[in-house]
């Protein structure tokens, strides 16, 4: 089964299109083996309530050595609990240099299902990712517009559109009605350019940003999914991991939570 296959299909199954962020970051912890425990466990209690889970690169590699060993559990738990991986890395290069990152997070001993790209070095760059996905089953999603307020500097001006259409491009090739490997980074706190982008990407599925802690909301993301409410993977990360500090049963019923909003939302 192939990663949009696997999301689709728990989404459907679970009645969740939530994307469970996990982002440990070291200062919330005791040490390191505080924080290996509280991930851990997040991950474990938020399952049932997520369509995939998505590591934050960044915070694993900053722990080192330690980071990349807890990344690799996270990774070997998410699957023993039959959950899709999408890592956030949003990494782009050029020539063997792109191979080597897609071989590393697509094909590697820590990679996921799944991986964030960044396309702004040139559509040419993102041929390894496309291919490493393909042959893996897993999946690419390309940074179009990101939830974050400054993205306006680079990704106004019909430069997110052009991303979109190489999206749709690269995705024509799979067949009508299921969703291809290339998926498509849509900021959950652009609401009103949901819509259009749904439109734009008819065989990508969307991941949105910025449920929670960016101040997105569930109640504005319905014109992100397609009928039947698939199609798109809302997520939140620190509104589910520290929804209240260190509390993992506060983390379930903000990921429960989240999940019920979402459903109220699309009458699913």
């Amino acid at each position: 089964m192939t990663f949009a296959q696997a999301v689709t299909e728990r989404t459907r199954r679970l009645r969740t299109r939530l994307c469970v962020g996990l982002d440990p970051r070291l200062d919330a912890y005791r040490n390191v083996a505080h924080l290996r425990e509280h991930t851990l466990d997040v991950l474990e209690a938020t399952a049932p309530h997520a369509a995939c889970v998505k590591p934050q690169l960044a915070f694993y590699e900053a722990l080192g050595l330690a980071g990349m060993a807890l990344l690799a559990e996270v990774c070997a738990a998410a699957r023993t609990l039959g959950l899709p991986v999408l890592l956030d890395g949003k990494r782009g290069d050029i020539g063997s240099t792109a191979q080597a990152y897609a071989q590393a997070w697509l094909g590697g001993p820590h990679a996921g299902s799944a991986l964030t790209v960044n396309p702004f070095l040139g559509f040419e760059t993102l041929a390894p990712f496309v291919q490493a996905a393909s042959e893996q089953g897993g999946a690419i999603f390309v940074l179009v517009k990101t939830s974050n307020p400054g993205q306006a500097d680079l990704q106004g001006g019909g430069v997110s559109e052009r991303v979109a259409a190489e999206i749709t491009r690269l995705n024509a090739e799979h067949p009508a009605g299921a969703y291809g490997p290339v998926g498509a980074v849509v900021g959950a706190t652009h609401p009103g350019e949901l819509s259009s982008f749904r439109a734009q990407l008819p065989r990508a599925l969307l991941l949105l940003p910025g449920l929670g802690a960016q101040g997105a909301r569930a109640a504005d993301l319905a014109g992100a999914f397609d009928e039947g409410g698939t199609g798109a993977l809302a997520s939140a990360s620190r509104g589910v991991q520290y929804a209240s500090g260190l509390d993992v049963q506060a983390s379930v019923l903000a990921a429960r939570g989240f999940q019920d909003e979402l459903n109220a939302v699309l009458g699913v």
